[in-house]
This record gives C-alpha cells, sequence and structure tokens, in this order.
C-alpha cells in the first residue's frame, strides 16, 4: 500500500512555529516514527508553501497510491484550486488537522477540501497523521 503524506505551508515550522498549538516535534521527526511503524507501508512525505506545487503533486500520484494524507494548512480554507485537484483524481485523500479548526479563528471554522475528501480528523496533534493512516488500512 503507497500512502503520500502532505503538507502544506507554513508546516515545514512544525517544532518551531506556535508550539502551545502545533507541539514541539518537527514533522521529519514525527514521520520517522510513522515510517518504523508502519514498515509494512510505502509511505512518502512532501510538502510545500506553494498552492500549484502541492496541485501537481496531488496530480502526479492521485491515479497510482492507495491514499493521500493532505493538511493543506491555510489553504484548506481558501484553495478552490486544491479541491479541485482533490476532486478530479482517483486515490482517496484524508484531510487532517493537528489543531482542532472549529475551536480556533472563525475564519478557520470552514473546509473547503473537507467535502471532497473521503474523511477528516482534526485535533490530535500529530497523531491526526497516524490516524489518517490508521483510515486506509481499516477502510
Amino acid at each position: 500500500m503507497k500512502i503520500l503524506l502532505i503538507n502544506g505551508p507554513n508546516l515545514n515550522l512544525l517544532g518551531k512555529r506556535e508550539k502551545g498549538i502545533y507541539g514541539e516535534i518537527s514533522f521529519e521527526t514525527y514521520y520517522n516514527e510513522l515510517v518504523n511503524k508502519y514498515k509494512g507501508l510505502e509511505l512518502e512525505y512532501y510538502q510545500s508553501n506553494v498552492e500549484g506545487e502541492l496541485i501537481n503533486k496531488i496530480h502526479e500520484v492521485g491515479f497510482s497510491y492507495d491514499g493521500i494524507v493532505i493538511n493543506a494548512g491555510a489553504y484548506t480554507h481558501t484553495s478552490v484550486a486544491i479541491r479541485d485537484a482533490i476532486a478530479g483524481v482517483k486515490t482517496p485523500v484524508v484531510e487532517v488537522h493537528i489543531s482542532n479548526i472549529l475551536t480556533r479563528e472563525s475564519f478557520r471554522h470552514e473546509s473547503i477540501i473537507g467535502p471532497v475528501c473521503k474523511g477528516s480528523i482534526m485535533g490530535f496533534g500529530l497523531d491526526s497523521y497516524r490516524l489518517g493512516i490508521e483510515s486506509f488500512i481499516k477502510y
């Protein structure tokens, strides 16, 4: 099973940025833990701060991988283009968020991408990614 984890803008700063919300661990450290935990899976990781690069990556893997776990960051609330990319591919996508976006600023309450995803997971810290992976294994 091939699963791609995609992180959007500013998530390259995990472990440094707003530690009270996002924690103190870098995503690279957490990703290595996931790779060790899921040795039977082919996990890949991609991060970009650029909307078009995220779309290109979704297009690239969206017809051949078994799943995509995406944290689109702020693009969750603004990017019709990422929504259209997700809707346009065959690979199922699970939306994840480290924080519970419904308890944050009101402009973060709506996910534009959520309605075209297989499911959404939020509020479990970095463990939201593990739960996203598990959703492909179990469902």
